[in-house]
């Protein structure tokens, strides 16, 4: 039986408020976006947003409905389950807050959700928050742009050959601008060979960081051609930096968490192949929340 509410029930109109919630460290989500969270009602949250920061700064008595969305996983929500219900959840109650993880303006589905709400005269507000790209090049004290390295930065994501086409791949082969690659780290690869094949220089530096900026974050250094043909599994969430810029990591790098090992640097394909398996990121239960799961009927 589905907790979500029915059409029947009294209309009470509020509004919605996007937050982002950060990176992933708590401690970086934003002031307001603190501040709301302690006066929310209703908590509309996806995976990555981390049950830590609901646990930190969500009022006690809010409704919690967790619609995190992940590749492959057939129960979870779909887009149109999520619009319902901001949508419902919004005719019920005043403060109605939609939490996603990052920033809300970078690969969050953001644009269906404004669609919903501006087609149903539902008022909403967006708070911005650290994107993922911002929070990793902190952590790993790599600028994204640096005089003589890099003069831009470019935001991607590639989960399969049709999203860049041939023509771009030469362009981001020149690497005049650090690549920074979101929820591709399972295609990483891929990413490689066709920067390769447009002319990439071997030797070029990357990056890919797991969980970065929580005590889990891990760093794994390649260069292109030093990548091993055999598939490694990274911890979601991965995010890869690429570029000149990421060859500053070994001299800038500040950040040391709770591993054992620290960090991870694979410098030849043989050690690179011999790394076995991570700890994934654990997050504890948010007590004294109502806190819903299953889908929309």
């Amino acid at each position: 039986m589905s907790n979500a509410p029915t059409e029947a029930q009294s209309a009470n109109t509020g509004k919605i408020y996007f937050i982002g919630s950060g990176p992933g460290n708590p401690d970086l989500i934003t002031v307001k976006g603190a501040n709301l969270l302690a006066q929310a009602e209703v908590i509309i949250t996806d995976r990555l947003a981390g049950d830590e920061i609901i646990g930190r700064y969500a009022n006690p008595n809010a409704i919690i409905i967790d619609v995190g969305k992940q590749g492959g996983n057939e129960k979870s929500y779909k887009q149109s389950d999520i619009n319902k219900l901001l949508v419902q959840f919004a005719n019920l109650y005043e403060k109605v807050v939609r939490l996603k993880g990052g920033d809300i303006a970078f690969f969050s589905n953001v644009y269906d959700e404004l669609q919903t709400l501006a087609y149903n005269n539902i008022a909403y507000e967006i708070v911005p928050g650290i994107t993922a790209a911002s929070g990793a090049s902190a952590f790993t004290g790599v600028p994204l742009t640096a005089r003589g390295f890099a003069s831009g930065v470019k935001l991607l994501t590639h989960f399969n050959n049709s999203i860049i086409d041939k023509e771009s791949w030469k362009q981001l082969a020149a690497f005049k601008e650090t690549l920074v690659f979101y929820m591709s780290s399972n295609n990483l690869a891929s990413i490689i060979e066709q920067l390769i094949n447009a002319g990439a220089d071997k030797s070029i530096p990357f990056l890919v960081i797991e969980q970065a900026t929580t005590p889990n974050q891990r760093v794994h250094a390649f260069t292109l051609q030093s990548f091993p043909a055999e598939p490694i599994q990274f911890n979601s969430p991965s995010i890869i930096i690429m570029g000149k810029v990421a060859g500053l990591h070994e001299n800038f790098s500040w950040y040391k968490n709770n591993s054992v090992a620290g960090e991870n640097y694979f410098r030849s394909v043989e050690e690179a192949t011999a790394y076995l398996k991570i700890n994934p990121f654990i997050t504890r239960p948010v007590e004294g929340a109502q806190k819903i799961t299953e889908n929309v009927d």
